[in-house]
């Protein structure tokens, strides 16, 4: 089982910026995609960045330019989300997504818990 853990949500005026932090712990053999995901009050969770295997990276428009996300390069198991010129449209939950393979070369699916991002007008 894997499981993710996140912090750096909080609450920010517009034009701040917050770093997320997400690390995956549990029987990990290998990591495809680690990314971050938001769902705004009444609205559909949806794809905020993502990277594949460290190399690729994929924005939602409304975020490119703003946000960069990043794996470790020490430990290949965490992601991070820089987010920049922050507006009160970015405020949602977000949610660290992993997928991968265990150590039975099982593919496996995980979410974080959430953290709560606020930014204030």
């Amino acid at each position: 089982q894997v499981q993710l853990v996140e912090s750096g949500g909080g609450l920010v005026q517009a034009g701040g910026s917050l770093r997320l932090s997400c690390a995956a712990s549990g029987s990990i053999f290998s990591i495809n995609t680690m990314g971050w995901y938001r769902q705004a009050q009444g609205k559909q969770r949806e794809l905020v960045a993502v990277t594949t295997s460290g190399v690729s990276t994929n924005y939602a428009d409304s975020v490119k330019g703003r946000f960069t996300i990043s794996r470790d390069n020490a430990a290949k198991n965490a992601v991070y989300l820089q987010m920049n010129s922050l507006k009160p449209e970015d405020t949602a939950v977000y949610y660290c997504h992993c997928h991968g393979r265990d150590y039975g070369l099982r593919s496996f699916t995980s979410w974080g818990q959430g953290t709560q991002v606020t930014v204030s007008s």
